[in-house]
């Protein structure tokens, strides 16, 4: 919608009526009579052409309308506002930090009646985790031999989706690097607000690489106030065939249940183990009412100025008065002695 900042100042259009206006003298036009010294005359400013004068009074006279009513449009600064916005204010800090390593590519979970890897059912829940924190800033880190950021905190929660879809195994390295997947988090979150960092970390192994030890790195997330919910996920019976037979065994037997344990308790979280993917998606619910999404919202309504177009227009046609006033004169003067 196109509004004007200043409307008032509209009322400048009407002020040169106040100007008394001046009589416009212009001669009728007449047979053509050859003088011979018509030339010196004309030169000297002493003769008119009462056409040529009248048709050059009424274009001064429009460029100065065009002018004087682009120049208090400009000024009066038209803009376009648009639709209103509202934009979180105070949404918590949820740092999701994810095992990618080898490990995780093990098919002991079901989703939507087929065998997949644990990956898959992360991606799966996780993934309407985060359409479900609207209003909150969500960062994704990923880690195996070593952590990265593949998405800072943002409110952006369709492109962390999409990061975390995008991510594939392996692409971290091969161990698993908990405790600097913490570390790494922390650095994060400290900047942001007391009583907002969360950071939930899923595996479904142990520390098995990097320089700091997950209890190291989770007190260092105690001290800067940042609660760690720590999940193991992995199913604890899985049947394997081969050539003598099938037999039963615990594919989440790396699993460090009791560091995971020591790590939110140390920073006031909680543990949980997902064994499928129905105790998986129970987690997260479950968090969800643990760290209930904020809803201060401020609201605003973007503008875009436009002055400048009607600004230019008025700059143009000051352009003209001149050229008229000045320029057209001297080469119509300069025409009319070289046909002479």
């Amino acid at each position: 919608m196109l509004e004007f900042e200043w409307p008032w100042l509209l009322l400048l259009l009407f002020a040169p009526l106040l100007i008394k206006p001046q009589k416009i003298v212009v001669s009728k036009p007449t047979k053509a009579l050859r003088i011979p010294f018509f030339s010196q005359l004309e030169a000297a400013g002493l003769t008119r052409e009462g056409s040529t004068q009248h048709k050059k009074s009424k274009l001064l006279q429009a460029l100065k309308v065009i002018a004087w009513v682009s120049l208090v449009v400009a000024v009066s600064r038209p803009q376009y506002v648009g639709e209103l916005i509202e934009v979180p204010i105070s949404g918590r800090d949820l740092m999701l930090a994810v095992d990618i390593s080898p490990s995780m590519k093990e098919e002991d979970m079901i989703l939507r009646g087929y065998q997949v890897t644990r990956l898959d059912v992360v991606k799966s829940v996780v993934s309407d985790f985060v359409d479900q924190r609207k209003g909150d800033r969500v960062g994704l880190i990923l880690f195996g031999t070593q952590p990265y950021i593949q998405s800072p905190l943002s409110f952006d929660t369709v492109t962390v989706n999409t990061l975390l879809q995008e991510a594939f195994l392996g692409m971290a390295g091969r161990a698993t690097a908990i405790g600097d997947a913490i570390t790494l988090a922390v650095k994060r979150l400290r900047d942001r607000p007391q009583n907002s960092r969360v950071l939930i970390l899923l595996t479904d192994g142990a520390n098995t690489a990097g320089e700091i030890q997950p209890i190291k790195a989770a007190q260092l997330a105690a001290k800067e106030n940042i609660k760690i919910y720590t999940i193991g996920i992995g199913a604890e019976e899985m049947i394997q065939r081969g050539f003598l037979g099938s037999r039963t065994v615990n594919p989440s037997r790396d699993l460090d249940e009791k560091t995971l344990q020591e790590i939110a308790d140390t920073t006031g979280g909680q543990f949980f183990r997902a064994r499928n993917t129905a105790e998986l998606e129970l987690i997260y619910e479950g968090i969800n009412r643990l760290e209930p999404i904020e809803q201060e919202v401020r609201s605003y309504r973007p503008t875009r100025s436009y002055f400048h177009w009607p600004l230019a227009v008025s700059f143009l046609a000051l352009l003209g008065i001149i050229l008229t006033k000045l320029v057209a004169p001297k080469l119509q003067t300069l025409t009319r002695k070289t046909e002479g």
